[in-house]
């Protein structure tokens, strides 16, 4: 099933004739019936009773000219919201990006790019890192921000853009909740929410170690894989959690966040930008450029 099969189905379901829906559709009557003919047996239904003199709907026919109809009209919507946005000269540039960068460096990353390309349509989904490297192989992303896998993909270019620093988040009314810097000794005997490994590793790993350097193991009360169900269970008491700096900026209440003073063997957690090779789009090329020119300051934060 095409959309060609489609718009002749609905000339003909408009007209119930076949040469004047034929002619509508600038066809010959033939090759308009032999359409419907391939789309009917691909759907395994009879659409069209036919006759020498009349054309009908069949009841099958009629329930699926209606969803034809808007299949068809979403379409051609699509296809015009693209070309319109193709004539006006604007671009694309689909990102793909873990919750820390998304919260942290992406904002300041495109406030600067939209200054100096203001026509391009930017498309931000936010996900795991597990979850947005097949999107960028598969092509439904242009370049993703995540931390690093152990191995990395032949077809993939990845740049380290810093290792970011993290802080301890508690709950309001907890005793360190006034204290400005803590070390893992000040909360070695308490309950730890620590992140998944299989699908978080870099942020089990960085609780683990912090712990370990220390000599230390945690006392894991909660694993957890969303950063809002972290932050959930801490402000519920459940335990406190180790999280990126940025993390500052979501919005939760009963958690406040107190830096983090670690081992400086243990490594931070690192951030990378990642794009598929020969890739030279030029939207993905002025963004890496950018993050390059102003990665001192983009990073500060962080």
């Amino acid at each position: 099933m095409d959309i060609n099969q489609l718009r002749c189905f609905i000339a003909v379901g408009q007209d119930l004739h076949f040469g004047r829906a034929a002619q509508r559709m600038e066809m010959m009557p033939a090759s308009l019936s032999r359409f419907i003919r391939l789309l009917e047996e691909d759907l395994g239904v009879r659409l069209l009773n036919r006759s020498t003199r009349n054309v009908a709907l069949t009841q099958e026919g009629v329930e699926f000219f209606d969803e034809a109809v808007k299949l068809v009209t979403q379409f051609d919507e699509l296809a015009l919201r693209f070309r319109a946005a193709n004539k006006r000269g604007r671009k694309v540039l689909r990102i793909g990006a873990i919750d820390s960068a998304a919260q942290g460096l992406i904002p300041h990353l495109l406030n600067h790019f939209m200054q100096i390309y203001p026509d391009t349509d930017i498309h931000l989904s936010e996900d795991k890192t597990v979850n947005l490297i097949p999107r960028l192989k598969s092509g439904w992303l242009d370049m993703i921000f995540i931390r690093p896998p152990e191995s990395l993909d032949a077809r993939l270019d990845m740049r380290l853009i810093t290792r970011e620093t993290c802080v301890l988040a508690v709950p309001v009314n907890h005793t360190l909740a006034n204290r400005d810097v803590v070390s893992v000794m000040d909360f070695k005997e308490e309950s730890m929410i620590v992140p998944e490994r299989r699908t978080r590793p870099h942020s089990h790993d960085l609780t683990m170690n912090i712990f370990k350097s220390a000599g230390l193991t945690p006392h894991i009360a909660q694993f957890a894989e969303e950063k809002q169900t972290i932050l959930s269970f801490v402000s519920a008491g459940l335990g406190l959690a180790i999280v990126p700096t940025s993390f500052r900026n979501i919005n939760s209440e009963g958690v406040t966040y107190i830096s983090l003073s670690i081992d400086e063997k243990v490594k931070k957690l690192p951030l990378s930008v990642a794009w598929l090779k020969g890739n030279d789009e030029p939207n993905v090329m002025a963004l890496l450029q950018i993050l390059s020119e102003n990665k001192a300051m983009l990073v500060q934060p962080l």
